[in-house]
């Protein structure tokens, strides 16, 4: 027999700070990581622009509940830096970022009960919840978290695995084994494009993956680096996202590679008639194109794009960044 939901009243413990950053200031989310570092030793930096903060040492050290240490944060963040942020307040990791997903700016979402913030959102909110798994379980009527919650163990291994289900039951139940775990803001790039409106076409999402990874790659190539791995973020009109990372095969800042190495990632997802509303894509491990080794080639089409693109790269170097861009772009 499956035990008795229980509901989770216990104070909040973690903030989940979302820096509102322009791609060209993700380079700033260091100095705001020591900002966190003023409330907090624990601070967990999740590039590009966000972080989880352990506040259990800092409410009895300051004497103030997480809702008082989050509106501190944002006046300081705004002051210093000029930066606004979205934040997000629980009793864990889990359940502060799906908070943040719901704060407004200047207003934090704090969560208390974990039951109740739970039980009426859709099973797509819980972390690790994709869209095939979202359909699968939604065929079945476990459309909300709060029916996932009430469904048997067994159920829910049935209808995806049995590592999947357990994981997917613990969550929708609030249960959240995850730990604020400090590091350091990891060395990466980003660039993003939104669309107009939420676009269908996929010919317009592929233009949009080409622009980002071609002003990647000559920004990565202006300054002397390569990259190791890319994160493709794709954002949908329901305001869901998904995220998928690749590590290349050589370190790279060669637009054609990134352009191709994105346009597989794209394909993965397997999106059909999806309304996407925007892209990003994030260059991380970052590192010297001089320490980077390359693999030899005698691709004649590869050497010649090469030529190419640095040629390409003076001419913006000396007209500006808008002075040659890819043919698929130019229309």
């Amino acid at each position: 027999m499956e035990p008795d939901i229980t509901r989770d009243t216990r104070g909040a413990d973690v903030l989940c700070v979302r820096f509102l950053l322009e791609p060209a200031r993700e380079a700033e989310l260091p100095r705001l990581l020591e900002l966190l570092g003023e409330f907090s030793p624990v601070v967990e930096a999740l590039p590009p622009d966000t972080a989880l903060v352990e506040l259990r040492g800092a409410v009895r050290y300051f004497g103030w509940d997480a809702r008082k240490i989050a509106s501190v944060v944002r006046v300081r963040a705004v002051a210093l830096y000029g930066v606004e942020c979205v934040i997000g307040a629980g009793p864990g990791p889990m359940i502060a970022r799906m908070a943040a997903r719901r704060a407004r700016t200047g207003v934090t979402e704090v969560v208390d009960d974990v039951r109740e913030f739970l039980d009426g959102q859709p099973v797509a909110a819980l972390p690790g919840v994709g869209a095939a798994t979202a359909r699968t379980l939604c065929e079945y009527g476990l459309d909300t978290v709060g029916r996932v919650a009430a469904a048997p163990l067994s159920t829910l291994q049935r209808l995806t695995t049995a590592r999947a289900g357990r994981e997917l039951h613990e969550k929708a139940r609030g249960v959240d084994r995850a730990r604020v775990v400090p590091n350091g803001a990891a060395r990466s790039v980003a660039a993003e494009r939104a669309f107009v409106r939420d676009e269908l076409d996929p010919y317009r999402h592929r233009r949009a993956l080409l622009a980002v990874a071609d002003e990647l790659g000559a920004r990565m190539r202006d300054e002397g680096q390569v990259c190791r791995s890319l994160s493709l973020t794709v954002r949908y009109a329901d305001r869901s996202s998904t995220v998928r990372s690749r590590v290349l095969a050589e370190p790279t800042a060669h637009s054609a590679a990134l352009a191709s190495a994105v346009y597989r990632m794209y394909e993965a997802l397997g999106l059909q008639r999806a309304r996407v509303r925007g892209v990003s894509l994030r260059a991380e491990g970052l590192g010297t194109a001089e320490a980077a080794a390359r693999q030899l080639t005698f691709d004649p089409v590869d050497e010649r794009g090469r030529v190419l693109e640095a040629v390409a790269d003076r001419a913006r170097a000396r007209f500006g960044a808008g002075a040659i861009v890819p043919g698929a772009l130019a229309a």
